[in-house]
Order: structure tokens, then sequence, then C-alpha cells
């Protein structure tokens, strides 16, 4: 891959440096899944921990302090090879206020190097597997391309669902859609 062009254009600045960093590592070595199935195991685990995050990004711990605990957390996981040495390292470097951006950065590269879109669609509740699928293939008719589909919930909406993918974004929800019948009531009256 070229050094600038459309990569520089998709990750930059710190997280980025390291994201193109440990895709090309992950390239050579012939692991870009594993190290993303690592990465999205430990993205998981940050979710689910108030503690970890707290470890992640607060200054207070020394760079010693990070690496050890961080190393704890990747045994016990079970994150080992490339992705558990990158986040070592980056832990060693007090850098792992940036991790998340780099793991989205690293998750980017793959994603255009495998041809794939990222869409994010946001729904009023938790879909039914089956209509994941179908929001899938009519995101992927339209890119003609394979979509990689994050859900995030936002019972707000009421119904309907927000697409956002690449530059576009199609807001097909209840509260979208009835704010604009109360602001056409409003100029009527």
């Amino acid at each position: 891959m070229a050094e600038g062009g459309s990569q520089g254009s998709l990750v930059s600045g710190v997280a980025g440096r390291y994201a193109t960093a440990l895709f090309e590592l992950a390239e050579e070595a012939n692991a870009i899944d594993a190290v993303s199935a690592d990465l999205d195991s430990f993205s998981a685990m940050l979710a689910e921990s108030e503690d970890l995050r707290r470890l992640v990004g607060s200054p207070a711990f020394s760079a010693e302090e990070q690496t050890a605990a961080i190393n704890a957390v990747l045994a016990a996981a079970k994150i080992s090879g490339i992705a558990a040495n990158f986040i070592g390292f980056v832990a060693s470097k007090r850098r792992l206020f940036a991790l998340p951006g780099m793991i989205a950065g690293y998750k980017a590269l793959v994603a255009q190097a495998k041809g794939i879109v990222s869409a994010q669609v946001t729904l009023a509740e938790v879909p039914a597997p089956k209509r994941v699928d179908e929001i899938r293939a009519a995101l992927a008719a339209v890119a003609g391309k394979d979509v990689d589909v994050a859900i995030k919930i936002d019972p707000s909406l009421i119904g309907g669902l927000v697409v956002k993918m690449g530059s576009r974004m199609v807001d097909a929800s209840l509260k979208t859609k009835l704010n604009s019948i109360r602001l056409a009531m409003k100029e009527v009256g």
C-alpha cells in the first residue's frame, strides 16, 4: 500500500500511524483476521469494564503499571501474538489512551483492503438476526460491495432507522418524521 493516498485520508494522527503499522505487520504475517479477532475481543472487554477503561484512559498510572496490568488482562483473555504484543507496546509507550482510535483505524484499513464498506445503523430496539441480515443485504445492494454493519441502539428514535454509510446518511426514524410534522404544523398555524 502506498503511503499517504487514500490510506492517509482513512486514518490519521497518532492513532492512525500506530494502526497503519499494526496493519502492515499483520499483513506481512498473514494474520489480518487473527489480529482483528483479538482486537474485537479486547474492544468488547473495554466496553464491559469500567476498571479497564480507567486503566486505558488514566495518565495516573505509570507505563510499568499499565504494561503489567494490560499483560495480565491479555493473558486472562487468551489474547496473544501480534495483537497482544501491539497492545503491550502501546502500553509501554504510554499511548493506551489512543488505543480505541488505533483499533478503529486498524478496522478501517482492514475494511478498505478487503473492499468492505462500513455502515452504522441506529435502531430504536435490538433487531432480530434476520432483520440485520436484511439490512446488510439492502445496503450491499446499494453499495455494490460487502457491508460491515455496526448496530447502535437509541430508544429515542421511537421506530425506523438511521443509516450512515460513508458520506451518506438516511434518517428514516419516526422521531425525525414526527419532528417534521410538528414543524410543518407550526408553519401552517
